[in-house]
């Protein structure tokens, strides 16, 4: 049988549980249940990154010890998984991994083991001992470099981790270090043989792009003494594993690597049978799963991953990403209380373009709910099943129509058969399973809408509350509501994954045997259900929701949080993992920044940056030697997302018919949607000088006007078609 191995990363035991922890294993369990019903026997792990310093700081700070610590954080975690379906029980994750378990501490001992007595492609020790001096950041778990910390307030003080805005801690000690430089270009062959390695394309060319500028060798231990909290390293106990170097290793301890046979009750042996595997990750821990963790593999002599998955964040309705001291994060318990789980599950793949980021409120989630769910995909069950109760007695009347009666069905717009209803569904089958199997779910489920609201449409122009008041078109009532309740038939197969209560729900009210999750939604056929069968008790898949009342009691709620300085467990919108904690005792947030200049573009959005003063109608004559120093070229946006922690930053890759696409930034996040610009023909300045804006390197400008008072800037564009790289003269 093919198997399937998908992980999420584990998560850093330090915050409660929130809107990164819930969106990435939603995916990762949409994607097992999608696979299993594929056929693919499957295997889904999370867990928790239990180590490291900033553990023992919170642990400390809470009156705990370490131990008791991580136990708490995953008590809550856990908790939340069951409540959202997502646990064992509920055919969710089928192993909760934890770095504290101590047969991860035999697997991450004999990994250490395998990568210290092997060489490096240029023929050094893996693994060698030497001095570290450098800044770290407890929360990130990660030692950082210039370009990734911003100056302090106060001279003299500790510089700022950009992540966290927190100061950092100076270290300075003996480590361990893994020579991952010498891995540099096994790493390039790696991406260029396998370019769907990273997913999506643009997180290869971030890969691509870091990899290329230089390795540098990561230091993986720490000084028990500093540290105490982790693995000690394997024959040297004054020294204890690095997080990140133990953290990675889950994925393969978790399935019997370097501790004996971990087999299931069928006897049969784990990592023989799933590895290697899938992980799906948050955008920013790219970089450990896509370098550091591929190399660590290749230097244990251990076969690499299938792919690292990467996805966006989360961000409020300005762009920023959520946090409670801003109080924009959505709480989980507030959802589970007024939310359908099933509803919250679709909105989070329906409404990210995977690999984006993408915004949200409770508002946004609450319209979602109503007009795709309860006035769509529900209305169309409830009003068919209904119907069919109704004028048939609850049984699936029969889709054929007589030869006599075929000229009354044709008057009323229906035709004899069923064949053009059934060749949409077979389209919109192959283009979701198409879309699915890319990460495109949010057209996955755009494709599934447009047949929902084609059935829908069909039943509204075949009026059957007016065909059941004449016995004439009987036949054609019934060929009707069966054409109706066949798509409907198809829909709960191919939603399933995504909202599997709801679509068992309406397959036991279909009265259907089995279940949807049997049925391989790429083998759909037309005419499943059996005319005769009697449906079972109608009810609502999704009620309305009351969005005037909801919203009162969910504002209501956070007031009063507010004024008693109190937080719902779980309420950080980010992605908790070792590389971001936000929500962490230890990490300030972020501080709200200037308003953009106006018609600010690129460089211009950062506050501070100096500009020319001219006066008001004095016009600065440049001359033509002037005018030919500046190139311009037209570029297609092939990515685009928002940069972390800067409101106002769009950050793009664009083809410029050269052989590589630039990284460009623009100040333009407050007036245009990443995801609407993708494939957007542009004009650019390509020979600007390169500059580093919030860490990432902008390699040009793109030109915009001006518009209005407030300086609104608008995208030079081409009505015509336009080769990327012609250059405007």
């Amino acid at each position: 049988m093919k198997t399937f191995y998908i992980t999420t990363p584990i998560y850093y035991a330090n915050s409660l549980p929130h809107m990164g922890h819930l969106y990435t294993t939603v995916v990762a369990d949409c994607l097992a249940r999608y696979k299993r019903q594929r056929g693919f026997e499957t295997y889904f792990l999370t867990g928790t990154d239990e180590h490291g310093q900033n553990i023992m700081r919170s642990a400390a700070r809470s009156g705990r010890t370490p131990k008791e610590h991580v136990d708490y954080i995953v008590g809550e975690l856990k908790q939340m998984f069951g409540a959202f379906g997502l646990d064992r029980e509920r055919g969710g994750y089928d192993v909760f991994m934890r770095t504290s378990e101590p047969f991860h501490y035999e697997g991450a001992s004999a990994f250490w083991r395998a990568v210290a007595r092997n060489k490096t492609p240029k023929g050094r020790d893996c693994i060698y001992k030497g001095f570290y001096e450098g800044w770290f950041c407890a929360p990130c778990g990660t030692f950082k470099t210039d370009e990734e910390l911003s100056l302090p307030e106060h001279e003299g003080d500790a510089p700022l981790c950009l992540i966290h805005e927190a100061p950092v801690d100076r270290v300075s000690e003996e480590s361990y270090f893994f020579c991952l430089s010498d891995y540099e270009g096994a790493l390039l062959e790696l991406f260029e043989k396998r370019p769907d390695f990273v997913r999506p394309e643009a997180r290869l060319n971030e890969v691509v792009s870091l990899t290329r500028s230089g390795l540098q060798d990561v230091s993986i231990s720490r000084l028990k003494s500093s540290v105490g909290w982790a693995i000690p390293v394997p024959d040297d106990p004054e020294h204890t594993i690095y997080i990140w170097f133990d953290a990675l290793i889950n994925y393969i301890t978790a399935l019997g690597y370097g501790h004996g046979e971990r087999l299931r009750g069928d006897g049969e042996n784990l990592f023989e049978k799933f590895w290697p595997g899938m992980h799906l990750v948050g955008k920013d821990i790219l970089r450990q799963h896509a370098i550091l963790w591929p190399a660590m593999l290749m230097a244990a002599g251990v076969e690499l991953p299938h792919a690292v998955i990467a996805h966006g964040m989360w961000l409020d309705q300005t762009g920023r990403k959520g946090s409670k001291t801003l109080g924009n994060a959505l709480e989980l318990p507030v959802l589970l209380r007024h939310y359908q789980v099933d509803a919250v599950r679709y909105f989070l793949l329906r409404e990210m373009a995977f690999g984006q980021d993408s915004k949200v409120d409770y508002g946004v989630i609450l319209e979602r709910a109503n007009a795709d769910l309860a006035s769509g995909f529900g209305n169309l069950t409830s009003r068919t099943l209904t119907m069919i109760e109704r004028y048939f007695d609850g049984v699936v009347p029969s889709p054929e129509i007589s030869d006599e009666r075929r000229l009354q069905a044709k008057r009323v717009g229906v035709g004899s058969d069923a064949q053009e209803l059934a060749s949409s569904l077979e389209l919109v089958r192959d283009q979701f399973v198409q879309y699915f199997e890319n990460y495109a779910f949010h057209r996955a489920l755009e494709t599934v809408w447009g047949m929902i609201a084609r059935v829908d449409k069909f039943i509204s122009e075949a009026k059957p509350w007016v065909l059941a008041k004449s016995e004439d078109q009987r036949e054609t009532l019934g060929a009707v509501l069966y054409r109706s309740a066949e798509a409907i038939r198809w829909l709960a197969v191919l939603l399933h994954p995504l909202m599997p209560d709801s679509t068992r729900s309406l397959w036991r009210q279909m009265n259907l045997s089995g279940g949807p999750e049997k049925i391989d939604p790429a083998e759909l056929t037309w005419g499943g259900l059996q005319p005769g069968t009697r449906i079972g008790e109608v009810s609502a898949l999704f009620p309305r929701i009351d969005k005037g009342k909801i919203m009162a009691e969910i504002e209501k709620e956070i007031e009063q949080r507010k004024e008693t300085g109190t937080q719902v467990a779980g309420s950080d919108g980010t992605h908790a993992t070792q590389a971001a904690v936000p929500g962490a005792a230890t990490a300030a947030e972020t501080k709200p920044e200037q308003p953009p200049m106006q018609g600010a573009t690129e460089a211009e959005a950062v506050p501070g940056a100096a500009q020319p003063a001219t006066a008001e109608g004095v016009v600065n004559f440049i001359n033509i030697d002037d005018f030919v120093k500046v190139e311009m070229r037209v570029g297609e946006i092939l990515t685009a997302e928002r940069v972390p922690k800067a409101d106002k930053l769009l950050r793009f890759t664009i083809d410029l018919g050269e052989a590589a696409p630039r990284q460009i930034l623009a100040g333009i996040a407050q007036y245009y949607e990443p995801e609407n610009l993708i494939g957007r023909k542009v004009a650019v300045v390509s020979n600007l000088q390169p500059r580093k804006l919030r860490g990432f390197e902008s390699q040009g400008m793109v030109l915009a006007a001006s518009v209005g008072e407030e300086g609104r800037p608008v995208l030079a564009t081409f009505t015509e078609d336009v080769p990327n790289g012609a250059r405007l003269k």
